[in-house]
């Protein structure tokens, strides 16, 4: 297994294991209550899943690419739950 795909595992795992829906989950890590999360609040995410200091800000900045479709560098509810659902779906 890839780096990429322990990742993705890892995102999961907290995200199932941690909160009762990926509601609640975006809640927690959307510290500014804007309904979106910003790069650090994805760092923040990406910190309690156990990703390595040094990768956060580069896994975070592509999560943004890949699930951004707003356009405004954030990801908010909506596309948070689009890139849950896809955690679901693989892992």
């Amino acid at each position: 297994m890839g780096a990429k795909e322990n990742i993705l595992r890892d995102i999961h795992i907290l995200i199932s294991t941690k909160f009762k829906s990926p509601e609640d989950a975006f809640a927690a890590f959307d510290k500014d209550k804007d309904g979106s999360l910003n790069k650090d609040e994805i760092k923040d995410l990406l910190k309690e899943a156990g990703v390595n200091s040094f990768l956060r800000g580069l896994v975070a900045g592509e999560m943004i690419k890949g699930y951004d479709k707003s356009g405004d560098d954030k990801i908010n509810k909506e596309e948070f739950k689009v890139a849950i659902a896809e955690l679901n779906r693989d892992y």
